[in-house]
């Protein structure tokens, strides 16, 4: 197999970098060091040539809107964006994962779903494929689960929004809910709304569920916010307060006990308050919970770049250590099996010589004697030799098979224990491909070093580490100042400029008196 990536593979990297080029440039040159890491790992096995690094992630800052229908979320965007992009509604208005993107035509427009599931730069690419996983067929009715629509609001350029169905569909509901799985684990920020009007454990149950019950033990589980929408609605009760307590109980009972919790409402629906106080009350937690998310939403571009150079980072630490262990003891396992296989199968071979020897001459048909039937001998001895090797590798690949499979089970335990490392197993690539690359025919069993790992190898993913490291400290520059030397620079040169305009002042000044007194 060559160690480089196919034409496809390329075409996309290479779009990325015009890309980049375009709208974040800062981001540029980490998709070498993606192309450094891929070179390593199609040397180990753990992608294909098909495969790279740096499309497995996403690089477009991603928002997406979760919760029930009716829970106002269509209305929450309409309002971010100042534009009435989402139709908005008591029933479900609309069934279907919507795409939300930035257009330089004022005019905004609804696209298929195909307009997704065809362009690598969007999170939906071949979804095609995941949804015929769940539903045989349903693939190619795309356009049924998923639409693309622009907006030409300042607020989004830079990111993408993705308004999500409601949970609580009947029809349709595997697929939508592995399209939620999907973008949850792609979004850099996640707002889960939920609606005031019904906030009984029972109504919201369904997302409860799948949501925070499978949040809580999740590495990224801060960049989920919790909003009850439509808060207005409790004005009129004798204490609001119980509405927003009776919701955080039902976050409590599935274990979410800490995060950030936000109670908001669309100021231009709101039922009227007839009370001041309370009205002032409610409409300045409002704004001030929503000037606190849309802070949120404005920073994920940020954020976004700052998780690109942390994968960066942690793929190239988990190919040493973790891919790398895990393969060197799996060959390790492979071996002693792969003996142990040949040892009782040789074992078993005497067992039934010894056995069969007690009625008949069975030695005789392994005796060579090459002075006299040379021939005969040499063809006796081929078949034996040719017998030990296909059991010999028969061994190999049984041995290998189980191995491989004690692999998928240690990465499925780690998946359901800890967050953090199903997230960079993931990331690292393909495990059980990396070990079988070790066991092909062609390759001694005696050999400990994984194929593709080298002192080479090595080197190139602490070169890599330390660009990653350069990346952050460049990013830090950029976006903070610790110790504050640009404030100082720039007091610096204020008051040097104002002395250099006081000292002229002074100039100007002392000429006019001297040619005041030689009038």
């Amino acid at each position: 197999m060559l160690n480089r990536p196919d034409k496809s593979i390329r075409e996309r990297l290479a779009k990325l970098e015009t890309h980049l080029n375009n709208e974040n440039p800062l981001l540029l040159d980490v998709v070498s060091r993606f192309k450094k890491l891929d070179t390593v790992a199609y040397k180990m096995g753990l992608l294909d040539t098909s495969e790279s690094y740096a499309t497995n992630i996403p690089w477009w800052p991603l928002v997406s809107i979760l919760g029930t229908f009716s829970a106002g979320k269509s209305s929450f965007i309409n309002n971010f964006l100042g534009d009435k992009l989402q139709l908005t509604g008591n029933q479900a208005v609309d069934d279907k994962f919507t795409v939300i993107t930035y257009s330089n035509s004022k005019e905004n427009r609804v696209l298929p779903g195909i307009a997704l599931n065809s362009d690598p730069r969007f999170p939906f690419y071949q979804m095609s494929d995941e949804i015929d996983k769940v539903a045989s067929g349903e693939g190619r009715r795309i356009d049924a689960y998923l639409q693309m629509k622009t907006s030409h609001s300042d607020k989004l350029s830079g990111k993408i929004i993705i308004d999500s169905p409601g949970f609580d569909a009947d029809e349709q509901r595997n697929a939508i809910l592995r399209l939620t799985d999907h973008i949850v684990d792609l979004s850099d920020l996640v707002l889960v709304f939920f609606d005031a009007r019904h906030p009984e454990p029972g109504a919201m149950q369904d997302t409860l569920d799948h949501l925070v019950g499978n949040t809580i033990s999740r590495s990224d589980s801060e960049k989920f916010l919790y909003i009850l929408n439509q808060i207005d609605t409790a004005a009129q009760e004798d204490n609001p307060e119980a509405v927003v307590a009776a919701w955080q109980r039902a976050l409590a009972a599935k274990g979410l006990t800490a995060g950030r919790f936000y109670s908001i409402y669309n100021t231009d629906l709101a039922v009227p308050i007839e009370d001041e106080a309370v009205r002032k009350r409610f409409e300045h937690k409002c704004e001030q919970d929503k000037a606190a998310i849309f802070e949120r939403i404005h920073q994920v571009e940020v954020e976004r770049s700052y998780r690109i150079v942390g994968a960066l980072q942690t793929i190239a630490g988990d190919i040493e250590h973790q891919v790398v262990p895990v393969v060197k003891e799996a060959m390790r396992k492979w071996l002693k099996m792969v003996l142990m296989l040949d040892g009782l199968a040789f074992a078993l071979f005497l067992g039934v010589m010894f056995i069969l020897g007690q009625w008949f001459d069975v030695w005789s048909l392994f005796s060579y004697d090459f002075t006299n039937e040379t021939v005969t001998s040499a063809i006796k001895l081929g078949l034996t030799i040719a017998g030990f090797v296909a059991v010999h590798f028969t061994a190999r690949r049984f041995a290998a098979r189980t191995i491989a499979r004690k692999i998928i089970t240690t990465i499925t335990l780690e998946k359901s224990l800890d967050g953090k490392s199903r997230e960079a197993i993931t990331l690292a690539g393909n495990i059980k491909n990396a070990f079988l690359k070790n066991t092909q025919p062609l390759r001694s069993i005696f050999r400990p070093v994984p194929v593709g790992w080298s002192i080479r190898s090595k080197r190139a993913l602490t070169q890599v580490d330390a660009d990653a490291c350069e990346f952050i400290q460049t990013m830090n520059d950029r976006y903070t100042r610790p110790s504050g030397e640009s404030e100082k620079l720039e007091s610096v040169a204020t008051a040097q400029a104002d002395a250099a305009e006081a000292a002229t002042d002074v100039a100007g000044q002392q000429e006019v008196e001297t040619e005041t007194r030689a009038v």
